[in-house]
């Protein structure tokens, strides 16, 4: 193997460690976090299927953004569905061996690409156009973007220009990581960007706003049932110390006889 393919070898283990591990604390950090109040936005179902429902169209459909601002929902739409399909036809790399005729089917998701990159672009340029969005943008939003424009665009380059990648030797290097049979790897520059950006973005998925990928199914203002009047909201937590004080008194009131 030469030194470079070794060096993105293992840049991907440590992204994919720190990603796992990151995003796995998080999310047992939103299990265990306390929620003492009943909080649902309206309008909230009354029961847990349809919060479940709820929590469905919300996130295929963006339905609370369509409501709020329906040009911040083309756009977000535009990149999560088309971020997707990418995804999905990105899988023919990691799968070893000949690949299942399915993957034909999948063939025109590289399209998906254009408007992920329009999605992307019209987010971008809603934060730096709009002052009340600007003022609360952090450096790290336009960076964000930016990485995830740039991996759109390289990748792009790879598919529909004359610079093209080695298929062969992508295939072999991804399917490779996964059953630990290591092999080269293209060193075209747009390439080389396109998989360090991707690595990059896996290393700082947990410490980053990408965190509401899983964060959404934990919101308290969408996951609850809307039945603050009809039964008493008590966190684990809460029933915990009430169960304990209930013991300590029975015991209290025991020793008392």
């Amino acid at each position: 193997m030469s030194t470079i393919s070794i060096i993105f070898t293992a840049l991907f283990y440590i992204s994919l460690f720190i990603f796992i591990v990151g995003v796995g604390r998080k999310i047992h950090q939103f299990w265990t976090t306390p929620v003492p109040l009943k909080i649902p936005t309206a309008p909230t179902p009354l029961t847990q299927t349809g919060v479940v429902f709820k929590m469905i169209r919300e996130v295929t459909l963006f339905e609370s953004l369509f409501r709020s601002n329906k040009w911040i929902w083309l756009f977000g739409f535009l990149f999560h569905f088309g971020l997707l399909l990418v995804l999905v036809r990105h899988l023919r790399y990691f799968i070893p061996g000949d690949l299942p005729e399915v993957f034909l089917l999948i063939q025109p998701f590289k399209y998906a690409a254009f408007a992920m990159v329009i999605g992307l672009s019209g987010l971008l340029i809603r934060r730096i156009a709009v002052e009340r969005i600007r003022y609360i943008s952090a450096p790290s939003d336009y960076l964000m973007l930016l990485m995830l424009i740039i991996i759109g665009v390289s990748g792009m380059i790879m598919t529909f220009t004359s610079n093209h990648t080695d298929i062969v030797m992508v295939k072999n290097f991804a399917s490779g990581l996964i059953v630990f049979n290591w092999s080269d790897l293209p060193t075209e520059v747009h390439f080389l960007v396109h998989l360090f950006l991707v690595f990059v973005l896996l290393a700082i998925f947990p410490i980053s706003k990408l965190l509401h990928v899983p964060g959404i199914f934990f919101s308290p203002t969408l996951n609850q049932v809307d039945n603050a009047r009809s039964k008493r909201h008590i966190s684990s937590w809460a029933l915990k110390q009430e169960k304990e004080q209930v013991t300590k008194l029975e015991q209290t009131i025991g020793k008392d006889d």
